[in-house]
């Protein structure tokens, strides 16, 4: 019985010295950031702005000019010039007019410290107006350990939280506007 403790102990030591320095240096984890905002229009005329995969910069205070290849369509690219410098370029990976859903994937997210970075914008009925619901996920844009500060997780999380927000605010202030 002693023989067998003390070889399981053996064995439980030799898995944790294996596994420990492999827990230490696993790498950024995915990052996830979600906003809402209520909007006093219809969920129609919300996402006549929203699915407008182009017009992101009618709206959006940090886009300077949006242009993509092949308007709404799946596969569809927009490229971003970011006001102040900097662009983006996305790609739409999902279009559901009918339940208001985008999905998007950064291809080359320059303009934040973030890397494989996907996001997805829904429009839905909430009491008289309309829900916008605006989530992504991502991982840091220093992938490896010990990142700057400028681009570690809290960075990536404040950076896209920001966007997120100033774009939700902007757009109830447009769609909202006598």
């Amino acid at each position: 019985m002693r023989l067998t403790q003390a070889l399981a102990g053996i064995t439980t030591l030799t898995l944790l010295s294996f596994l420990s320095p492999l827990a230490q240096a696993h790498g950024p984890t995915r990052q996830k950031v979600t906003e809402e905002i209520t909007i006093n229009a219809s969920p129609d005329a919300v996402w006549k702005v929203v699915g407008d995969f182009a017009g992101i910069a009618n709206w959006h205070p940090a886009v300077e000019k949006s242009e993509a290849t092949k308007g709404n369509e799946v596969g569809s690219v927009r490229t971003l010039a970011i006001k102040g410098g900097g662009k983006m370029v996305e790609e739409i990976e999902g279009y559901d007019a009918e339940n208001k859903v985008i999905k998007i994937r950064a291809l080359d997210g320059g303009a934040v410290p973030a890397t494989n970075f996907s996001m997805m914008m829904a429009v839905a009925p909430e009491g008289s107006g309309a829900k916008v619901t605006w989530r992504g996920a991502f991982y840091r844009a220093y992938t490896n350990n010990d990142p700057p500060p400028d681009q570690n997780d809290e960075a990536a999380v404040k950076a896209v939280t920001s966007v997120f927000k100033s774009g939700l605010e902007s757009l109830k202030a447009k769609l909202e506007k006598k």
